[in-house]
């Protein structure tokens, strides 16, 4: 054997993987509330970086965390950091993970564009996921008749487990009249089509990606503006803006955070870095979300 060859083979690393902080090819997972703005993002840094590839899987929040847990991917784009169990996990196996708050998503109330009613309240939201509320007219006397379908994404979600965890207060959601698509996309299809529908999507899927200023959302639907207090009015309620994200005036917000377990400091990392640093975060400011590190413009609005 020469000694060009074996030095081949002794600088491999051990895992067999070869990618570098800006090449070779990687898959990662995210969850699929943010794949429009994930792919975004990997055209943007295969752009800057020809010899990088990232391959996406897109998938609910449960299995992008399994795949990480399993080393399938090396960075996972969720809405949690690590549970206790976890660590521990990665730790026996003398791993030490990573997590970064890399921005604040909304979690959008969508409505049917032929709906009249467009103002709730979390508490109204919480008694929909509880069945105390079925129908429209338990919302308000004015509004329309019929009942209420409420339609997330996936059971398995980040948006079911926000809604269980910070709305429901850890309770599981009883409303039988709960349905469960495939995809954010499947969701706002579903509420366009269908009256008396509640859609629960992230907000990046409400951007048109025409407007500089983040204040125009999709056609297709209404969206929902959403109050703290005990009665919703035009004057106390927000929609999901990047503005009231940024005052915390918009009452249902959730962070988004890179999980990493790449010890090799390979393209997870290096593509982790490009959404952290000054491009990266340019890219989710534009998307309508809001990114950790740049600053955000504050504009009058008068959405209600």
């Amino acid at each position: 054997m020469s000694l060009g060859i074996l030095a081949s083979c002794q600088d491999k690393p051990k895992d067999g993987k070869t990618d570098t902080y800006s090449s070779g090819v990687v898959k990662i997972a995210s969850d699929e509330s943010f794949s429009p703005i994930i792919a975004e993002e990997i055209s943007i840094f295969e752009n800057d970086y020809p010899q990088a590839h990232i391959i996406p899987i897109f998938t609910d929040e449960v299995n992008a965390i399994n795949l990480l847990l399993k080393d399938s991917v090396r960075l996972a784009i969720v809405t949690r950091t690590f549970t206790a169990k976890e660590m521990a996990y990665f730790q026996s196996r003398q791993y030490q993970p990573k997590f970064i708050h890399v921005a604040t998503d909304g979690l959008a109330l969508i409505v049917n564009n032929s709906s009249k009613d467009t103002l709730i309240t979390v508490d109204q939201f919480r008694k929909i996921l509880t069945g105390e509320i079925k129908t429209w007219r338990q919302m308000s006397a004015k509004s329309s008749k019929g009942e209420i379908t409420l339609v997330f994404d996936n059971q398995n979600s980040s948006t079911v487990r926000y809604a269980i965890d910070s709305i429901n207060h850890g309770k599981p959601i009883t409303n039988p009249n709960v349905r469960a698509q495939k995809t954010n996309k499947q969701v706002v299809d579903y509420v366009a089509r269908t009256p008396g529908a509640i859609g629960v999507i992230g907000v990046n899927w409400l951007e048109t990606g025409t407007d500089t200023t983040n204040l125009t959302f999709r056609k297709e639907v209404k969206v929902m503006s959403v109050s703290n207090q005990a009665i919703a009015t035009p004057d106390n309620s927000y929609k999901p803006y990047q503005a009231y994200l940024y005052t915390l005036e918009y009452p249902m917000s959730r962070p988004i955070y890179l999980l990493l377990n790449d010890p090799r400091n390979g393209l997870s990392w290096g593509f982790a870095t490009f959404m952290t640093a000054d491009k990266g975060q340019r890219i989710i400011l534009k998307s309508g979300l809001l990114p950790e590190t740049q600053p955000v413009r504050i504009v009058n609005v008068n959405d209600n």
